[in-house]
């Protein structure tokens, strides 16, 4: 790919309007104009983009994707073909379905127990419940994002009418609610060109919720072990990535999700991070 021919070094990718907003834009623009790199901010599906005049387009808050999953899985396809995608194509369509969940125990990584519904399966949520001994879980699409449509449910009351709205739109994630997020949290790990960077500790969150976020937190060795071990299972070079970390019953450190596609990485939190972001950019960019 010949860089000379190209108009900007790199396209960050949004979304018009944003659903909330992106902190991380303003430090991440600044720290890659510090860089000495020319610099756009463009929505996915703004029609008048030419994605091919960019070197390099960064995914970072395209957080509406999951209302067009299929059009942004084509966008993803056809913007790979003209421009250094980042993270690499692959990588975006494996994260775009929280079913990878599922793949994760086979590759010795422990995660948060899942039971992935099909869209339009027949299953009770109170027969999911009675069947895994949970009292207490998190429904939420298998495709969101920003905790869209996500849920806690008693199995008192397991709610299938919302259960069953969920699953004729779309497959469905249960999993068991974590009590140790209401006091210890969830640690977010954000790793920026292959090493971690930063901790910060997220507070359970929503559909209509606000996110809050504090820290920098310094997470334990478990935690940093089973982070990587997660990053690990990707057969690619990441760019950037966030591991959201829980703990079960028995304190042990479980995987809630793997980010790799539009996480927040809460560059506020840790000095320096945006500027190692940009210049690990900057070194894909020479490699081109």
């Amino acid at each position: 790919m010949a860089l000379d021919v190209k108009k900007v070094d790199v396209t960050l990718v949004t979304t018009d309007p944003l659903p909330e907003p992106d902190l991380d834009e303003a430090p991440l623009v600044a720290a890659l104009e510090e860089a000495g790199l020319t610099v756009r901010v463009c929505a996915w599906k703004d029609p008048e983009v030419d994605w091919s005049e960019s070197a390099v387009t960064v995914v970072r808050s395209t957080w509406d994707y999951y209302r067009e999953i299929d059009e942004f899985l084509r966008w993803i396809a056809r913007t790979s073909e003209v421009s250094e995608l980042w993270n690499p194509a692959e990588v975006l369509r494996w994260n775009a379905h929280k079913g990878y969940l599922l793949s994760l125990p086979l590759q010795g990584v422990p995660v948060v127990p899942t039971v992935l519904v099909k869209r339009g399966q027949a299953m009770s949520l109170g027969g999911i419940c009675e069947a895994e001994g949970w009292r207490h879980v998190v429904i939420k699409p298998a495709v969101s994002a920003g905790s869209y449509r996500t849920h806690q449910v008693f199995a008192e009351a397991p709610r299938e009418d919302l259960f069953g709205e969920l699953v004729a739109d779309g497959d469905v994630l249960v999993q068991p609610y974590m009590e140790s997020v209401d006091e210890y949290g969830e640690r977010s790990m954000v790793f920026i060109d292959g090493a971690l960077s930063h901790c910060v500790r997220k507070h359970p969150r929503f559909a209509g919720g606000e996110e809050r976020v504090t820290g920098p937190e310094v997470p334990t060795d478990e935690e940093v072990r089973v982070a990587e071990k997660a990053l690990s299972t990707i057969d690619a070079e990441l760019l950037y990535g966030r591991v959201d970390l829980v703990r079960d019953g028995a304190g042990k450190v479980v995987v809630a999700e793997v980010e790799v596609m539009e996480p927040s990485l809460f560059f506020r939190f840790a000095e320096g991070s945006a500027r190692r972001f940009a210049e690990g950019v900057r070194r894909r960019l020479e490699r081109l």
